[in-house]
């Protein structure tokens, strides 16, 4: 039915989406923003009644993010924090426990298998951010894509997920320092605690250089350790002898988990799952700051399209180095025994007789764990404020400084950074596996929301007759590839602790960490559909047309700029 001429302006030409107004997305007015003390307000109103436009007028959200937040992220900073954000404690620290698990063939699969969730995740994340380039990324998508309520229980859950992952990399490096001394792990609690707080109140662009170093090192470093492994594992170092294959032999290339023979096998194989869905935390966070990107449209997709390989040589050479470096039955892997856990590649310094190595790869492993956190501190905060925007979560999220940080967002997480306190009194091991999959669950949730978002979009296309190709970027292949990832992406939340329901293995603390993410989003979603009696949107009223006239006016694109002196020759990493 045609809309009255009394319908309001915003929903005569959108329409409405489960009785919300859709989102369009307005062309920023240049000074419209002015400094108004610690934080800025919307064309001269007053931060009540910016509020009320957010309530009432959706077509000033977006603007909302175009006064206050700073365009201070480049492309290679996109690109850097896709490739290194994850390279974390998970890839130095969790790489042994998966080849202790499932043995060095095992792990590899593993690891294989969750790369190829990545891709697909990068993929569909990619086509429809840079279609809808906002702050919060696919919390926002899925309001449009699927359901309001939807897109309030994954914001959320994302934030959840982002207040534990912080405190999970402050853990690890507190496991980290053990291999040097053994002062009060407090002290170094704190002092990272603080350090994390400063990048996350300074300017975004204090992020991106700060995160683009620290992602330089820990690429170098990765290559750096799989170049040493090889020479290890060669005999190359003096005095040691040639490992070869002989761990794959000797203990084997499979570990017997739970039970024994090939079920046995398969079982070690599938238990690497969680540790490697932490492995990869943090690839889908590249789109979450995008209005804060320099030119969005062009910046995302080419983070996402060259992001996922380079991930996944890293990931998949490591892993493989390393089940080439140590058995799977050294206890230094998770500090059993008196042993104290330590990265794989520490190990096989030590073994080959380089202690000063072993001391520089602990040492930069401990700058990627406290990188992995600030990159969660940007994802998390994102979101929130994205959530803030829309009404789902306190307006007093939405203040900003002068330099346009969203910093009650921060100090929010702030509260939350002394849960790694818990390691002092129950060792730091323990609990770093407890938020592990805790952090996994809720990197699951996001990622099958990402997929899923990708189909509904392309189904409503589809229905509403908008061919692919008017997409600002796409691939044929992605219409295959989401409904495979988010099949096998709930397959592995549902059996992430499979383990307590064998006999004799049953822990509340497992069961907790591994499914506690489940009811937390089901109950969120439930909640917010029946207070605010949301629909999900059918494939006839998303707003797609409109989104697609207005796609290139926010943010038009200005040619890349060209390298020059040194930088050109680096810029293959990220380019």
């Amino acid at each position: 039915m045609a809309p009255s001429s009394n319908t309001p302006p915003a929903e005569r030409q959108y329409g409405t989406i489960g009785g919300v107004r859709p989102v369009p997305i307005p062309t920023p007015t240049r000074g419209a923003s002015q400094h108004r003390g610690p934080y800025r307000t919307l064309s001269g109103h007053s931060r009540s009644a910016r509020s009320q436009l957010i309530q009432r007028d959706g077509e000033y959200v977006t603007d909302v993010e175009n006064n206050d937040l700073k365009r201070g992220l480049a492309q290679r900073h996109l690109s850097m924090m896709g490739i290194a954000g994850s390279i974390g404690t998970g890839l130095f620290l969790g790489l042994g426990i998966a080849v202790q698990k499932a043995g060095p063939l095992g792990a590899l699969l593993g690891y294989a298998v969750v790369g190829l969730i990545v891709c697909a995740v990068q993929f569909a994340l990619g086509e429809v951010a840079a279609l809808l380039p906002v702050t919060g990324s696919f919390v926002r998508h899925a309001e449009l894509l699927v359901d309001p309520a939807w897109g309030f229980a994954i914001g959320w859950n994302l934030v959840y997920g982002n207040l534990l992952s912080i405190p999970s990399e402050i853990t690890a490096i507190c496991v980290l320092f053990e291999f040097w001394t053994d002062i009060n792990p407090a002290l170094f609690i704190v002092i990272f605690i603080v350090i994390t707080l400063a990048v996350g109140l300074a300017f975004i662009r204090v992020f991106g250089e700060v995160e683009f170093v620290f992602a330089l090192l820990k690429i170098f470093l990765v290559v750096f350790l799989i170049i040493l492994g090889l020479i290890i594992n060669l005999g190359g170092i003096p005095g040691t002898e040639r490992i070869g294959l002989r761990y794959w032999h000797d203990p084997g290339p499979f570990v017997e988990y739970i039970a024994s023979g090939s079920w046995g096998k398969f079982l070690g194989f599938w238990a690497v799952m969680t540790g490697a869905v932490f492995s990869f935390a943090g690839v889908e966070s590249l789109a979450m700051a995008a209005a804060e990107t320099q030119n969005p449209r062009r910046a995302i997709p080419l983070a996402c399209k060259r992001v996922f390989a380079r991930i996944i040589i890293f990931y998949m050479l490591a892993v493989f180095v390393v089940g080439l470096l140590v058995p799977s039955n050294d206890e230094r892997l998770d500090g059993s025994g008196d042993s104290v856990a330590q990265s794989p590649f520490v190990i096989a310094a030590q073994a080959a007789g380089i202690p000063a190595i072993a001391s520089f790869v602990n040492a930069i492993v401990i700058t990627s764990a406290w990188s992995a956190s600030n990159q969660s501190l940007l994802a998390g905060t994102r979101v929130l404020y994205g959530l803030a925007l829309k009404g789902q979560a306190p307006e007093i999220f939405l203040r900003t400084t002068s330099w346009g940080t969203p910093y009650m967002c921060v100090l929010f997480f702030a509260c939350f950074m002394p849960l790694s306190f818990m390691s002092l009194s129950n060792g730091a091991m323990t609990v770093f596996w407890w938020l592990v999959s805790l952090t996994a669950a809720g990197v699951l949730v996001s990622w099958a929301s990402i997929l899923f978002n990708h189909i509904r979009l392309r189904q409503g296309m589809k229905k509403q007759g908008i061919d692919d190709e008017r997409l600002p970027w796409h691939n044929w292949w992605t219409v295959y590839s989401s409904p495979g990832a988010l099949v096998l992406c709930l397959v592995i939340l549902f059996t992430s602790g499979f383990s307590v329901f064998t006999t004799g293995r049953w822990d509340a603390a497992t069961f907790v960490s591994s499914y506690l993410d489940i009811p937390i989003v089901l109950t969120a979603y439930i909640a917010w559909k029946m207070r605010n009696k949301t629909k999900m949107v059918s494939l006839d009223e998303m707003p797609l047309h409109a989104i697609f006239d207005q796609a290139y006016s926010p943010h038009p694109d200005e040619p890349p700029p060209k390298q020059r002196g040194v930088i050109r020759f680096a810029s293959w990493i990220w380019d």
